[in-house]
């Protein structure tokens, strides 16, 4: 599964807005990203969970000199939940850096390590670390956008979405001591999903069978009870966060009705919701003008949710 494709010609494009490169040529974009080189630092391979003999990871990207909690956003890769790792995918969210927000870059278990729930597990145990971790790394918890493609769209969406009574992170550090197992709820401000997986039930059989699908819940007898468990749909509620959806109509990976049926199940339960189709579309590798009123969407996404307001100090 692929992530959206930026050069750096996109991404400029993108970041700044087509007239304001037209009009500073080629210095204002040069500079811009000389600021991000220079005005940030990583924080590489942090163990936030072990599991099955397995460190999962994550890295943080972190504007230099913060001088209080800031924007936070949350970044799960794509591959199916049997490939992709979270160091190819550092580009995708370059526009985020720019901004000035900080970036938390999510590793998980891939099939090959864990069958289903496990990527779902992860990905809500990594927000939880972060909730834990808030004060040292000045997450801005006020401040959280989970975003991903693909089956990262997905694990987005269950991370936002799902109740702490799903009972997805009762294995994460921390909730280990002598008392109760921490039942807080994990609230994040928005969902920026790329063409996620809505309904993994749909794709276990029939015309919509995917193979990855199939391989990440394996020959499990439930496996049709854990795949409703670990569906976004099986979620919708009235109180849920903003999400913005992004899905070509002619996606052959993951089917664009199942991102037409989030919008519709989202609006019916009055959640904030937006659905942003690339007419002819496939799975990711938008054109740049595809790209262009994607990210012009997004801006405006964010700054309807208050959350476009850049907070860095440098």
């Amino acid at each position: 599964m692929r992530k959206p494709a930026l050069s750096a010609v996109v991404l400029s494009l993108l970041l700044f807005g087509a007239a304001d490169v037209a009009r500073a040529q080629l210095a204002e974009p040069a500079q811009k990203f000389v600021q991000v080189a220079n005005g940030y630092q990583v924080i590489p391979d942090i163990t936030y969970l072990t599991a099955n003999g397995y460190d999962a990871r994550l890295d943080i990207y972190q504007p230099l000199r913060l001088a209080g909690p800031n924007p936070t956003l949350v970044y799960f890769h794509g591959g199916g939940w049997t490939a992709g790792s979270k160091e190819i995918s550092s580009l995708t969210f370059l526009p985020y850096l720019e901004m000035g927000w900080t970036v938390v870059n999510v590793e998980y278990r891939l099939a090959s390590v864990s069958l289903a729930p496990a990527a779902v597990e992860d990905a809500r145990c990594a927000l939880r670390w972060m909730y834990r971790n808030a004060r040292q790394y000045n997450f801005d918890l006020a401040k959280v956008v989970l975003t991903g493609n693909s089956a990262g769209g997905h694990l987005a969406l269950t991370t936002g979405v799902l109740p702490a009574s799903a009972g997805m992170e009762r294995q994460c550090p921390g909730d280990r001591g002598p008392g109760p197992v921490s039942t807080e709820e994990l609230k994040v401000a928005a969902i920026i999903n790329w063409y996620g997986i809505t309904d993994v039930v749909e794709l276990l059989d029939g015309p919509n069978m995917r193979s990855y699908a199939v391989a990440w819940l394996g020959s499990m007898s439930n496996r049709e009870e854990i795949a409703k468990r670990v569906s976004p749909l099986t979620y919708v509620r009235p109180g849920l966060p903003p999400v913005l959806t992004i899905h070509g109509d002619a996606d052959p990976t993951v089917p664009y009705s199942q991102a037409v049926r989030l919008q519709q199940a989202l609006a019916g339960a009055g959640v904030s919701t937006e659905l942003v189709t690339v007419p002819g579309g496939k799975h990711g590798n938008f054109s740049l003008a595809e790209n262009l009123k994607i990210y012009t969407a997004i801006r405006g996404f964010l700054a309807k949710h208050s959350l476009l307001a850049r907070t860095s100090s440098n």
